[in-house]
C-alpha cells in the first residue's frame, strides 16, 4: 500500500516551506494538485526540481478523480496532495480520498505547514486557548444570516475565510447578529508582502471594508461574553440549526452544550414550537429524535 501525504504549502511567503516540504515535493512521484500551474509556480518559487506525475485534484473532480488515486495507493503508489495554500482538507481538496484512505487501511500522514487559520488566531489579539472555525459560511444572504445567528452565543473565538468582494456584506450582517461592539480582527495577505491585520468593533470594520478590500481574507471574531441565554433564545438558535437541514436532537446537543440550558427542558420547549409553527397538535413527535435524548440531560 502507498501513502497519502498531505503537503502544507505556503500561505504567502514561500521561505516559510519547511526542508521537510522541499523533500517531499522533489521526491514525488505522484501529486494530486489543487491547480496543476499553480503547482508548477510553486515548484519554481521554492526552486524545486521534480519529474513527478501531477494531476488535478479540486472541488469540481474529486469524486471523478478519487478512484483513480485509490487504484495507485492499492498498488504501492504514494500520493502526495498539494493546495494553493496552506493545508489540504482544511476548507480545501482533500479530506474525501483521506477518510476513502481511512476506510481502506491506507496510511496517512502530513508534511505540517503553515495555515491561515491559526496564524490569523495568533495574530488577531483574541483569545485563542478555545476557538471554532466554520470555513466559508454560505454566500446566499439569508442562509449567511441563519448561520450567524446560530453563533450568536459561541463563547469560543469564531474563525471563517471569506472572498474579498464578500467581505464587507459578512461583516455588516455579523454586527447585525452578533453586536455592533463585538471585537474582531480582518487579517489580509498573511505573510505576503501586503500583510494587513485591521483589528476594532464589527461595526467599524465593515464601514471600512465597505470602501473595498483585496486579497486572501480570514476573519477572526470574539467570542460571545454576555449572561446566561434564556430558553426563548435557545429555542431559537435550535431552530435556526434546523432551517440550516440540522436534526432537530442534533441541534439540541449542540445548543445546550454551547449556553448550559437543559438538554431535555431544550428538546421539548424546540417541539412545542415547531409543532405551534406547523399547526401540528400537542405530543406530535419525531420517535428517532426522542430516542436520542432519553435518559439524558445537559449535566
Amino acid at each position: 500500500m502507498g501513502r497519502v501525504i498531505l503537503a502544507g504549502t505556503p500561505i504567502g511567503d514561500r521561505r516559510t516551506a519547511s526542508q521537510a516540504l522541499l523533500e517531499t515535493l522533489g521526491q514525488a512521484t505522484l501529486v494530486a494538485a489543487e491547480d496543476t500551474r499553480r503547482y508548477h509556480d510553486l515548484l519554481r518559487r521554492l526552486g524545486v526540481t521534480s519529474s513527478a506525475r501531477v494531476v488535478s485534484f479540486f472541488e469540481g473532480n474529486e469524486a471523478h478523480r478519487l478512484p483513480e488515486l485509490l487504484e495507485e495507493l492499492r498498488s504501492g503508489q504514494d500520493v502526495v496532495v498539494a493546495t494553493d495554500a496552506g493545508m489540504p482538507s482544511v476548507s480545501d481538496p482533500g479530506y474525501r480520498l483521506v477518510r476513502a484512505a481511512i476506510d481502506e487501511g491506507i496510511t496517512i500522514t502530513s508534511v505540517p505547514g503553515p495555515t491561515a487559520v491559526t496564524t490569523a488566531l495568533a495574530l488577531s489579539g483574541l483569545p485563542t486557548d478555545r476557538f471554532c472555525f466554520e470555513g466559508f459560511l454560505p454566500r446566499k444572504a439569508g442562509e449567511r444570516r441563519r448561520a450567524l445567528a446560530g453563533l450568536a452565543d459561541e463563547p469560543r473565538t469564531i474563525i471563517v475565510y471569506e472572498a474579498p468582494h464578500r467581505l464587507a456584506a459578512l461583516l455588516a450582517e455579523a454586527s447585525a447578529q452578533l453586536g455592533a461592539d463585538r471585537p474582531a480582527a480582518v487579517c489580509r495577505e498573511l505573510t505576503k508582502t501586503y500583510e494587513e491585520v485591521r483589528r476594532g468593533p464589527l461595526s467599524e470594520l465593515a464601514e471600512w471594508a465597505a470602501q473595498g478590500v483585496r486579497g486572501e481574507i480570514t476573519v477572526v471574531i470574539g467570542g460571545a461574553t454576555g449572561g446566561a441565554v434564556s430558553m426563548e433564545q435557545a429555542t431559537g438558535m435550535v431552530a435556526d440549526q434546523v432551517a440550516r437541514g440540522e436534526r432537530m436532537s442534533t441541534a439540541v446537543a449542540q445548543v445546550a452544550a454551547r449556553t448550559g440550558v437543559s438538554r431535555r427542558e431544550l428538546y421539548e420547549a424546540s417541539l412545542d414550537s415547531r409543532d405551534q409553527a406547523d399547526g401540528a397538535p400537542d405530543g406530535a413527535d419525531d420517535t428517532a429524535d426522542a430516542d436520542d435524548t432519553d435518559g439524558e440531560d445537559n449535566r
